[in-house]
């Protein structure tokens, strides 16, 4: 049996913030929601989101034998995460300052998988960040992190939206299991619906991804083409106004400390910039997903858009 205060020590150990622990089980309640989402074609150019539909509402669909789901959470909220000046069309979010935290997070997982296969050779068990059809968000829900806010991401008290989350899926059962997070920490504030520049925010916890700023500029661009208000990469935009993102702290753990600061870097430096040190300067961060070619094309746009607003013409 696994036990829960070990696994919590562990994640602390290993440089989590939080850690929750959650019995596997069926989402019936997300399936349903999911499925009318996809319905309404909210799903955009993710088509990936289609697929695995089987396995993406029960972690014992995904890992055979799963009994537990430990969900751990780290904050990179950072002097970036506090916005931008309107002036900056060069805009980045900023989880993408930082060291690519799928890697990041993957290794912290799995020396914790480790250590808990060393004192226990018996249990079989796999680690996922962002990498499998997993309902991370509900699973932190369920492990007593957080709720789902309006704008559709985990909210957590005293470390806001600003977090990452990881998971362990382990075929054994836990000497305890979290109470679910009940409480709406929202009530009746609808700051992020209203901050959205492209009202990608069609109603509490529902994302049309044909207007959402982050797909455009990270995923597979959706054919339709929408203001990137001077974002390059990802959006902020709803964490930014969020009230529970006000008042709380820094990260603490420097794997993910800012590389670099996106206001220090303007448009021409991207539409100038080579191959080589793009590679050097941004090849750790989630920017290499991306690609040089897209970011310096989204930085184009902004300058044109940004000299539309103010009558100016771009130069050829």
């Amino acid at each position: 049996m696994l036990e829960s205060q070990r696994i919590k020590s562990l994640a602390r150990e290993t440089g989590f913030d939080l850690c929750g622990i959650a019995r596997a089980r069926r989402f019936d309640l997300n399936e349903e929601a999911f499925r009318r989402w996809l319905e309404r074609g909210y799903d955009a150019s993710l088509t990936y989101m289609r697929n695995h539909l089987d396995m993406r509402f029960d972690a014992r669909q995904l890992v055979e034998g799963a009994r537990t789901v430990v969900v751990c959470a780290v904050s990179y909220r950072s002097s970036v995460s506090e916005g931008y000046g309107a002036e900056c069309r060069t805009r980045i979010a900023s989880y993408a300052c930082c060291r690519d935290y799928h890697k990041t997070i993957r290794k912290m997982l799995l020396k914790m998988l480790h250590t808990l296969q060393t004192a226990n050779p018996a249990l079989a068990g796999r680690v996922f960040v962002d990498s499998a059809p997993l309902l991370e968000k509900q699973a932190a829900v369920e492990a007593g992190l957080g709720w789902i806010g309006k704008q559709s991401l985990l909210i957590t008290p005293g470390l806001g939206s600003f977090v990452l989350l990881g998971e362990l899926v382990l075929c054994d059962e836990a000497d305890r299991y979290d109470t679910p997070y009940t409480r709406n920490g929202c009530g009746d504030c609808r700051r992020c619906i209203d901050a959205c520049p492209t009202g990608a925010l069609t109603a509490p916890m529902t994302v049309d991804a044909t207007r959402c700023i982050s797909c455009h500029t990270v995923e597979a661009p959706p054919e339709n083409e929408v203001d990137l208000h001077g974002w390059i990469f990802g959006c902020d935009e709803c964490q930014s106004c969020c009230p529970h993102n006000r008042h709380v702290p820094r990260h603490a753990n420097p794997a993910f400390d800012p590389l670099f600061d996106p206001a220090d870097i303007g448009t021409e430096q991207w539409i100038g910039m080579s191959d080589e040190e793009f590679a050097e300067r941004f090849g750790p961060t989630p920017l290499k997903r991306s690609g040089l070619e897209r970011l310096r094309r989204n930085a184009a746009r902004n300058a044109a858009t940004g000299m539309e607003a103010t009558g100016m013409e771009a130069k050829p």
